[in-house]
C-alpha cells in the first residue's frame, strides 16, 4: 500500500521514525515534506497529502504537526479525506475499522517515538469492517459531507 506522509516543522522530529515504521510494515512511502525543521504552514502539507489520496497515488496518509489537531482540522476540509487525531492504539485501529478513517494525525509534542511506531503499525494493519452497521454509519457521514458541499456558496 502507498502511504502519503506529511510533516510540518514540529512534526519533522518524528519523520525518520514514521518513515522507517511504514517501510518496515511493507508499505511504500510518498513523502510530501517537509524536509527540514524550518517553519512551514501545516495546511500546505495537508493539501499535498490529500491530493495524493484523492488522485489515488496513496491509499492512506499520515500527518504530523505539533498537536495533530491543526492537521486534522485541515485534512477534514478535503472532501474524501477522513482524518482522526489518535494518541492511543485503540483509536488508531478503530478509526479505520469502524469509521473508514484514511488519514492518521499525530502530535509530535504529545507522543514520543515508541508510541508513534505503535500507532502507525496498528493504523496500517487495520481494515474497514464488513459489518453492515459500520457501512450504514459511514454512508451517513458521506451524506453529511455531500449536503455540506451542496451548501457551498449559498
Amino acid at each position: 500500500m502507498e502511504i502519503a506522509l506529511g510533516f510540518d516543522h514540529a512534526g519533522y522530529l518524528l519523520k525518520p521514525v514514521i518513515v522507517e515504521t511504514v517501510r518496515k510494515a511493507g508499505h511504500q512511502v510518498l513523502d510530501v515534506g517537509t524536509d527540514s525543521p524550518a517553519p512551514v504552514d501545516y495546511p500546505d502539507i495537508v493539501r499535498k497529502v490529500g491530493r495524493e489520496i484523492l488522485e489515488k497515488r496513496a491509499a492512506r496518509g499520515i500527518l504530523v504537526c505539533g498537536s495533530g489537531v491543526g492537521a486534522c482540522i485541515a485534512a477534514n476540509k478535503i472532501r474524501g479525506v477522513y482524518a482522526g487525531v489518535c494518541h492511543d492504539a485503540y483509536s488508531a485501529h478503530q478509526g479505520v475499522e469502524h469509521d473508514d478513517m484514511n488519514v492518521l494525525c499525530l502530535g509530535s509534542r504529545i507522543i514520543g517515538p515508541e508510541l508513534a511506531r505503535e500507532l502507525v503499525q496498528v493504523f496500517l494493519a487495520a481494515r474497514f469492517s464488513k459489518d453492515e452497521r459500520h457501512h450504514r454509519r459511514v454512508g451517513k457521514i458521506r451524506a453529511l459531507e455531500s449536503e455540506a458541499a451542496g451548501k457551498v456558496g449559498q
